[in-house]
């Protein structure tokens, strides 16, 4: 077996099962209610997060991890006799959190050697990425190998959410190219493109069931995937989705799981992602 550990943070959506089979340390973000912070992934789960958000007069605020959360972790892996770790986290564009992991990288560069990569992703995304790449160490890979792939995978990764509310996004300013969608914020159920990295506006739809059918779409356009991960933030309609998928596609090997508290406050409850790997780069 390969002594190379993959680390990411909370914002992949893994759960605790799944982590512990592959191998997979996770770094949390923050969770931030007035003057409470939670650990995300930790201190909250998605059902109590969502519950908590809709009873807050304010919207929750998130933070990176410090460098020191990472450093604990890089040096544990190599005292634990690993030879190399890949950390692969959010995407830089929308988190500082990959910038801190490189920092913490260089803190212990003479104890062992950390190669970070930008997902250009989240949630699924970012977890179908550390899942590979965990199974290519597990399988023998060294640490260029397992870099290599999860840069290669950083390309072909598509991320697309269907928004039950914009307000989340808009306030969190994390939008760029998606701005044009508050214009008209009344009249549509928008679908927003993070497979490069950051926030782009999709598609408009005006109703949850066209979202979910212009996913559908989206998904047959770019077969054959692999990776297939269905998640949502307490979408009541999440079955909905899963009906109009399973008229057309082969889900039954899909990962379904809940979007957490960090990606459900910049994407708000009701939030439902589709992520998977296509055979094209971006």
């Amino acid at each position: 077996m390969s002594n190379i550990r993959v680390v990411t943070d909370s914002t992949c959506d893994l759960p605790d099962d799944l982590l512990e089979e592959f191998g997979i340390t996770m770094v949390p973000l923050t969770v931030i209610f007035g003057d409470q912070e939670y650990l995300d992934g930790r201190d909250l789960s998605s059902a109590d997060f969502y519950r908590k958000m809709a009873e807050s007069p304010e919207l929750p605020t998130t933070a990176a991890p410090g460098e020191g959360p990472f450093i604990e972790i890089f040096r544990r892996l190599a005292s634990e006799g690993a030879s190399g770790v890949l950390c692969v986290n959010i995407s830089h564009a929308l988190s500082a959190t990959g910038q801190v992991a490189v920092k913490a990288a260089e803190s212990v560069k003479d104890e062992i050697e950390v190669r970070c990569v930008d997902s250009r992703s989240l949630t699924g995304g970012l977890g179908s990425i550390a899942i590979n790449a965990a199974k290519a160490a597990a399988a023998g890979a060294d640490l260029a190998e397992v870099v290599s792939l999860a840069t290669d995978l950083t390309e072909r990764t598509r991320l697309y959410g269907a928004l039950n509310t914009l307000d989340n996004l808009k306030r969190s300013g994390r939008v760029s190219g998606a701005k044009a969608m508050f214009g008209n914020v009344l009249a549509i159920k928008p679908i927003v493109d993070v497979s490069t990295g950051v926030v782009l506006e999709a598609a408009k739809p005006r109703t949850r069931r066209r979202a979910f059918e212009w996913i559908r779409n989206r998904l047959l356009k770019d077969s054959p995937i692999s990776d297939l991960y269905l998640g949502h933030g307490q979408a009541q309609d999440f079955d909905l989705l899963l009906g109009i998928l399973g008229d057309s596609l082969d889900i039954s090997n899909a990962r379904i799981g809940d979007i957490g508290p960090v990606i459900g406050t910049h994407a708000g409850q009701g939030i439902v992602g589709v992520t998977y790997t296509t055979n094209a780069a971006a």
